[in-house]
């Protein structure tokens, strides 16, 4: 279940005027909003009860009811996280010792992990990893941290002999999508979603033919509206000292997800070939230092 409030922040700003009234009134007091009727919420934000119900089903509820009840939920979430000691995203600070660091990085990490895991949607997922096991070829797109992204995918599937490619420069990922059939799937992945190199990519594999997946952050972006499945990681990361640290590992969840699922499918093929790739590297690497 995506965290409610985390996309009411996403959204709010698209929402109709009213709408993006209630927003911000259950924003500044949400714990308040699972004691509240619906007549009582309508007449604090001035609005109907039918823009109440609307609004709900707006961020995926059957209606007010459903969305107390997934409001709730989050709040007791979110209140034995902070009795664990687990914070949010902590940026960098000068002159923060060491064992502040370790801690801050494993926090981050651990957040961004558990925030994209409540934004996955496994319908998606599922369909996702049965398009890539029946693929022919399979393209990886990525500029800048989003290529190293993508390389580490595309390393795990050489292994269990997929046919991909990755490439770095922006010219050839164009060139690559333009070779694509209806029997391939193209993989862009952006944390804004509005990568020009990468979306040029995607939509020539588009043009193409082929099957289009794409892996960016929570919000109405171009990348994920030309997917033809949209999956997304953690946007909480704010703030321009972090080096897309947590961001990375959010997009490497979302993928180590994708290969074990395809790894699982069909385990009797990839599983084989996972271990004999193994063995063949265990045999053919030189020997160093008696290593």
């Amino acid at each position: 279940m995506a965290p409610i409030l985390h996309i009411i922040a996403v959204e709010k700003d698209r929402l109709p005027r009213q709408e993006r009234r209630l927003a911000e009134f259950i924003m500044d007091g949400p714990s308040e909003i699972v004691h509240m009727g619906i007549k009582e919420l309508a007449d604090q934000c001035d609005v109907s009860a039918a823009t109440v119900t609307r609004f709900c089903k707006h961020f995926d509820c059957k209606g007010y009811p459903d969305f107390k009840v997934k409001l709730a939920a989050e709040m007791a979430h979110a209140e034995m996280t902070s009795r664990s000691g687990n914070t949010r995203y902590q940026d960098i600070v000068a002159g923060n010792p060491l064992a502040d660091i370790v801690q801050a990085i494993e926090a981050n990490h651990m957040t961004s992990i558990q925030d994209t895991t409540s934004l996955l949607d496994l319908g998606q997922l599922e369909r996702a990893v049965d398009v890539l096991c029946r693929s022919k070829r399979i393209d990886l797109y990525g500029i800048a941290t989003s290529s190293i992204v993508a390389q580490d995918f595309y390393q795990k599937l050489i292994r269990i002999g997929k046919n991909c490619t990755a490439f770095a420069d922006s010219h050839m990922q164009i060139t690559s999508a333009s070779t694509l059939t209806s029997n391939d799937t193209a993989i862009a992945i952006s944390y804004s979603g509005e990568t020009p190199e990468t979306i040029d990519a995607l939509s020539c594999a588009k043009n193409a033919g082929a099957f289009t997946i794409s892996i960016t952050s929570y919000r109405s972006s171009v990348l994920s509206s030309l997917s033809d499945i949209a999956l997304y990681s953690s946007s909480l990361e704010e703030g321009m000292r972090r080096g897309d640290m947590a961001s990375r590992i959010a997009q490497l969840h979302i993928i180590d997800i994708l290969f074990m699922g395809m790894a699982s499918r069909d385990f009797s093929t990839y599983v084989p070939r996972l271990e004999q790739s193994y063995h063949n590297v265990q045999n053919y690497r030189k020997s160093r230092g008696g290593q």
